[in-house]
């Protein structure tokens, strides 16, 4: 029986990071005056103080355009060596022509990359960054340019505190590359299926929905947990992690996390405060701009692990890049 040809295995590696947000700043004070809140109450249970708010010109695919043409310059390397694209988000407007093809044909990727469009709200970027992983290492790409990008602010409810306090809009993303060694742990994803309809995104028009307390009591019993099995599966202990890197939700879930993990000593992207919860694109959009400010340490094992909308998660261990 004639066997399939499979490649060896290669090693992954982040090469670089980009984002970008609406202009539009909407401060809680702003918020108060839409409804029955302030800015204590808002800091009080969020964390949040700011959130960028997309304008008439921005979409999911207009910032993942962006955010993916910082990532490649970040990265130094050109569209036309990407082999693979993939946007994770939960606000895409249409079903086709999706949005990874639309970011490929704007940043000039003549050579027809694959495009992927996934939704598995707030941990999609976790989940798009192992197909990218798994890819590079199977020789199916060399690069591949993964993004997350979210409106959240077109699908909330502006007369529900309860929610539309937390979302906010933008884009993150990282370019993967080729590496000697594996700079990308294996993925530990799953999902809780008693809270399937814990977050939701339905009705006509859509809205974004949540049961806050039954998402907070996971998050402090059993996050912990599929956090710890993150590293694990990467062949770490906790003391090897430098960088934590939570989906931005709320910092009051955040900060007891990085408490029960011994994090405390270590980086913590906290992004949420400035950005609110930008669901798929949380994660890398907090790393970028801890990126471009200077502060990500380099050369470091960092803990991404996102979690929300179906209810999924997933999560893996990354070594961070060394500046060029």
């Amino acid at each position: 029986m004639p066997t399939v040809n499979t490649p060896a295995l290669r090693g992954s590696r982040i090469l670089g990071f980009g984002h970008h947000q609406p202009e539009r700043i909407l401060t809680n004070d702003e918020l108060s005056t839409m409804v029955d809140t302030n800015d204590e109450w808002i800091t009080t249970r969020t964390g949040i103080k700011t959130r960028h708010i997309a304008g008439p010109d921005d979409s999911v695919t207009s910032m993942a355009i962006e955010a993916g043409r910082k990532a490649l310059a970040d990265a130094g390397v050109a569209p036309s060596e990407v082999g693979l694209v993939i946007v994770a988000s939960t606000t895409h407007r249409d079903r086709a022509p999706y949005t990874a093809g639309r970011v490929a044909a704007a940043l000039g990727m003549s050579n027809g990359p694959a495009p992927i469009d996934i939704n598995t709200a707030c941990s999609g970027f976790e989940y798009a960054l192992a197909l990218a992983d798994q890819s590079v290492r199977t020789g199916a790409a060399d690069i591949a340019l993964v993004i997350g990008s979210e409106t959240l602010s077109s699908i909330a409810d502006w007369t529900d505190r309860s929610t539309c306090v937390l979302v906010g809009d933008g884009a993150g993303a990282a370019v993967i590359g080729v590496s000697d060694t594996a700079e990308i742990g294996p993925v530990s994803w799953g999902s809780v299926p008693h809270l399937e309809q814990a977050v939701r995104v339905s009705g006509d028009p859509e809205r974004f929905s949540q049961e806050g307390r039954s998402i907070y009591r996971w998050a402090i019993t059993e996050a912990e947990g599929h956090a710890r099995a993150v590293v694990e599966a990467a062949g770490l202990t906790m003391d090897d992690i430098e960088v934590f890197a939570f989906h931005q939700a709320n910092l009051r879930i955040i900060e007891p996390l990085v408490a029960a993990l011994d994090g405390g000593s270590k980086y913590v992207v906290r992004d949420v405060v400035e950005s609110g919860n930008t669901s798929a694109a949380s994660v890398p959009l907090g790393l970028s701009k801890a990126w471009e400010r200077g502060e990500l340490p380099e050369g470091v094992p960092a803990l991404l692990f996102g979690f929300g909308g179906g209810f999924a998660h997933a999560g893996q261990v990354v070594t961070t890049p060394v500046r060029r």
